[in-house]
């Protein structure tokens, strides 16, 4: 494969609103020896790139100061060392950043090929969730066949995800949105019962729907606002899984005596900081488990819209907005 010697991709003109991002040019990145080039046909869009774009989620060292978490392509080029792929495979992958471009270098480890029947827009769209969903909802939280499930934030890519892995793996799950049509979309993705929470106190819904015995697991990106609220909606041996502070990482005034005498876990992750190794075991966990499913056609991305990779701005305008329900991707090449 013949490779063009620059590129386009979106820069972040300093930290600001959606209008500092604008299309740019410079040079291909060079893949690692453990990496490979894709050349980019679609990429998605994730609240950490929002967060990314306002100055708050600074790129790890080493990693491409290029927005973007999620892409899938075309293997352009392959490191010495990269093993698993060959130039002109389809992947998706989760990159640790500079996926809003028109090629992008990600670990070969951290590459996943396109779910039979996807297209570049729905394989783009399943990395950054379905990984962050894999990694806490049944890594962290523990969440198995039988058990009860909170989703806060339901018509999310990371809610949509969520939904649906928990019902295919044999869970209850009630989710929480913001209008009865979010709400509606929850139940028709497999929630068993969708709550308004601009309408309803989420706490007494979920303890009526559970028989007054609460959830096995929480997951929640809301953070410092929701805390008290989670814990009071967990059953005995409850985990409460945070994954974002959508609402601030600060609270204050939490009795945690329900944490020692409901024998209740607190945990969390980002995905960002995670070694290549621990996201190429998250990695061949979704291939055994979880892209049977999607290849089957049970799960996948419920995609809201799609830009050109020149109007990412317009793009973070609607996940700012959250009027969105599902994903939203970048179209990067034909």
């Amino acid at each position: 494969m013949t490779l063009p010697t620059s590129m386009t991709f979106i820069e972040a003109a300093g930290a600001g609103g959606p209008e500092v991002l604008r299309p740019a040019t410079g040079p291909l990145p060079q893949p690692k020896p453990d990496e490979v080039l894709i050349r980019v046909l679609a990429a998605g869009v994730n609240r950490p790139d929002v967060q990314q774009r306002l100055g708050a989620y600074p790129p790890p060292p080493g990693a491409s100061p290029i927005i973007g978490l999620e892409v899938a392509g075309e293997v352009a080029a392959c490191g010495a060392e990269a093993a698993g792929f060959a130039v002109g495979d389809l992947v998706c992958a989760l990159a640790n950043g500079g996926g809003y471009a028109e090629y992008c270098a990600v670990p070969a480890a951290q590459c996943l090929p396109w779910p039979r029947g996807f297209d570049a827009v729905r394989a783009a769209a399943l990395p950054e969730t379905y990984f962050t969903v894999w990694a806490n909802l049944f890594g962290h939280g523990r969440l198995a066949a039988g058990e009860t499930a909170l989703v806060h934030g339901g018509t999310s890519g990371i809610g949509v995800t969520a939904i649906q892995l928990a019902r295919e793996f044999g869970a209850t799950v009630y989710a929480t949105a913001g209008s009865a049509e979010k709400c509606a979309a929850c139940v028709k993705l497999g929630a068993a019962a969708a709550i308004n929470y601009r309408e309803q106190d989420f706490v007494a819904e979920v303890k009526r729907l559970a028989g007054g015995r609460g959830v096995d697991v929480v997951l929640d990106m809301v953070g410092g606002p929701y805390f008290a609220r989670n814990l009071r909606c967990l059953a005995m041996d409850g985990r409460l899984v945070l994954i974002a502070f959508l609402g601030g990482s600060k609270t204050e005034a939490v009795d945690l005596v329900p944490i020692m005498t409901r024998r209740l876990t607190v945990t969390g992750s980002t995905m960002r900081p995670r070694t290549t190794a621990q996201k190429a075991a998250i990695a061949q966990a979704l291939r055994e488990k979880v892209w049977p499913i999607l290849e089957a056609g049970r799960a996948g991305p419920v995609i809201h819209a799609t830009f050109p990779l020149a109007e990412a701005a317009a793009a973070h305008r609607l996940m700012e907005s959250s009027a969105h329900i599902g994903k939203i991707v970048l179209k990067v090449a034909a």
